[in-house]
Parts: structure tokens; sequence; C-alpha cells
């Protein structure tokens, strides 16, 4: 389970200690909630039930473990997940969901702003959620929608809506004393009414005020619409101040992701976000194009996680397979680190994330193989990395890709 002394903060603080550049580089492929739980059918997981000839490989020379990127039992967020797989601690270095999907849009986001992600969705006649993704409407009619939202103004609070990506959309409040410690309204299930927004200290009402006039009027805007005639907020947050990976790690890192969000949170540590198209095989091509200019990629494949949540068995299946087929344009590169994981599992069974450990995959000409004979949940449990918290993944890889000096004398 890891050694309960050694902390993501120890382990940052040995990084910035220790760490020295090297023209070795370091692949991090993350299967956004790649991990699963048996199908009934047929009892395997979707990874399991994938065919993975080139993962499996990997596996079979690497070495394999599980990784819990909170802690045991608690089910993370997507943020949390990728800050413990970039060897942040999940609890101190907290990033909203509105402030990674501002930043991943490119929004100029200021210090005083508060932003919410937010969801169109689908409300029925009593006010109850029907769909909490408005049947995942084109970005197109997102764009469109977010524009009638756009431009209102509270008082001094000015709110700016911008479109991200299919339902989802970002919501910035812009205004004097302000502050993001207010509740969702996102119930997080269906046929069940929106929640109203709260404030959880006192500092919070005018925001929290705020938000519901908003969403009142969002309502009322939208109500002609046939799927999104609603709006969810959550992730009320403000722009954190974080350590970036080059100064920690001395790395010059880049990001390699279709999705705004995790766009965002690259960012956020430092990253330089590349263009890449939106299918893996063109993300993998741009890790290629970029191959000389970078020595830690991120690369981020969202399908997985998607699918997870439709509770799309058989996609998260063929999204796997997919990467697989695409993974040689990768392994043609002969990094010297090469971690496949996630951020989280979403077994499709449960169409949610969930509090189950992540496998995890190394493969480097350093590392002791294992003797795994696959890239899967059972063959990760046997794995020689066992059982440890994400947040010592990147100074697995650094160790691995010859970046970190000896400690002490």
């Amino acid at each position: 389970m890891g050694n309960s002394m050694y902390t993501a903060a120890t382990s940052q603080s040995l990084m910035k200690q220790l760490s020295r550049s090297s023209a070795s580089r370091i692949i991090l492929l993350v299967m956004d909630g790649i991990g699963g739980l048996p199908h009934p059918d047929t009892g395997r997981t979707e990874l399991e039930t994938a065919r993975t000839p080139n993962l499996d490989a990997l596996a079979a020379g690497g070495v394999c473990g599980l990784a819990d990127p909170v802690g045991p039992g608690i089910t993370p967020g997507s943020a949390p997940g990728h800050t413990a797989l970039f060897g942040y601690d999940p609890l101190t270095a907290e990033i909203g969901r509105g402030v990674l999907e501002a930043v991943g849009i490119d929004f100029d986001l200021q210090a005083s702003d508060v932003a919410a992600r937010g969801n169109f969705c689908t409300v029925d006649e009593n006010g109850l959620v029907t769909d909490r993704r408005a049947g995942r409407i084109s970005t197109e009619q997102c764009t469109e929608l977010s524009s009638l939202l756009d431009g209102m103004t509270f008082e001094d609070t000015e709110v700016i809506v911008r479109p991200v990506r299919e339902h989802r959309f970002v919501v910035v409040f812009r205004g004097k004393d302000l502050v993001p410690d207010v509740t969702e309204s996102d119930p997080q299930q269906v046929r069940v009414a929106p929640v109203p927004v709260r404030a959880v200290s006192p500092e919070a009402e005018k925001m929290a005020a705020t938000a519901r006039r908003f969403i009142e009027r969002a309502a009322e805007i939208l109500a002609g619409q046939h799927h999104a005639n609603m709006v969810l907020l959550r992730g009320f947050s403000s722009r954190p101040r974080m350590e970036s990976l080059t100064d920690i790690c001395r790395l010059k890192p880049a990001a390699v992701a279709s999705y705004p969000m995790y766009r965002g949170l690259a960012r956020l540590v430092g990253m330089d976000v590349l263009q890449t198209g939106s299918t893996v095989e063109e993300e993998f091509e741009t890790v290629a194009e970029r191959y000389s200019d970078y020595d830690f990629f991120f690369v981020h494949v969202k399908g997985t996680d998607s699918a997870g949540e439709d509770g799309d068995f058989d996609r998260k299946v063929r999204t796997i397979e997919g990467v697989d087929a695409a993974l040689p344009v990768l392994l043609d590169l002969r990094p010297e680190v090469i971690v496949v994981t996630g951020d989280h599992s979403t077994p499709a069974v449960l169409k949610a994330h969930s509090w189950h450990p992540v496998p995890v995959l190394l493969s480097s000409p350093w590392c002791r193989p294992d003797g795994a004979a696959e890239f899967s949940e059972s063959a990760c449990v046997l794995g020689g990395l066992g059982r440890f918290p994400a947040t010592q993944i990147m100074p697995l890889a650094m160790a691995h890709a010859l970046k970190l000096s000896k400690f002490g004398a």
C-alpha cells in the first residue's frame, strides 16, 4: 500500500532536491477512467475483454501495479486524479473544475474571478432532471445556447458564458468580493430537481445569490429548448497558485490532449499545450512530430471515460483496442519511460467514477519485469509495483528515466 511516511509533499521536496535534466524522455499515457469491473455475463473487465497485443507486450517487459489516486475507498474526480498523477498532493493542490474548464479553452481567468463548469441538461415539466447532459448536444448547439446566456449583469457582477464542448460550458462571474465557497446545483443524478446554490461560508453569500439569479434567468431563456432547457453548475473555483513541473522536476513538459479541461490542467502545472486533433491517432502523431522538443509528454485519451459514464461496456472495449492499435506510433519513438494508467476507474457497470484502484504499467530499459502476461486489473493486482499512491508514479517515472540523483551520502 506504499510507505505512509513518504507523502506527496515529501516526494515533491525530494524531486526538487534530486531532479536533474537529461536527454531521456517520459511519456505518460492516461486513458481516462480506464479501470473497470467485470461484466456480469463474462466475468471480465473492459481491459480484460479488449484485444490489446501491444499493451500486453509492453506489460510483459515492464512492471505493473495498482494506484490509488486519492486513497483507498475514495472516489476521485478528474482534477485530483490528474494532479496525483503529476505528483501533487490531491488533498492540498485542489483545483476546481470551473478553473480547469476556463483555462482549457484559453480563457483569460483573472485572480478575482470565480469560474464554474456548466452542463446543459434536460428537465421535465416538474423540474426534475431527466438527462444531465441534454443528450450530449453538439458543440455547435452549445455555442449557440452559450451566446444566449452570455453577458448578464447582476449589480456589479458580470457573467461571462463560453462554450466548451458538446453539452459543457464555462460560466465566469467577474466582480468584487466573490468567494467560491458555495455548493453545486448539479445533483449528480436524474429524477431529482437541481440543487439550489448555497453559501458554505458567510463571505460567499454574494456569490451564492448571484449564481442562483443566473440559473433562474438561464431557465427562463432556455425554456423553449427541446433537450437543453436547463443548466447545472459545479466546480465553483478561483485560480490556484501551483509550482510548475519545470520548477519541481526540471522537466520540459508538453501536453497532448483534445479535451479542454485536461488542457487547462496541464497549463496550470506549467506544461506547453500542443495543438492536436480529436482522435487518438492524431494525438499520437502530435507526440511524434514534437518529440525532439520536450522530455515529458502527458497524453490524454478521453473516450474510455465517456464510454464508462454512458454505461457502454462495448464502446469502452473498442476505445481501448483503438489505443492499442495506435500505440506503435509511440513505441517506435523508443522513450526511456512509458507509463500507461488512468486518473480513476469508471466501470461501465456503474456508469460513474468509482473508488477502485487504477491499473498502472511502467516500461523502461531499467525496470524489473514482474512476469505480467497482460495489461489488466487481474494482472496488475499481482504486479511488482504492488498497490501504492498515484502520487508516486511521477518519482518512479523520473527514476526509471535516470533523472534523479542519489539521495544522501
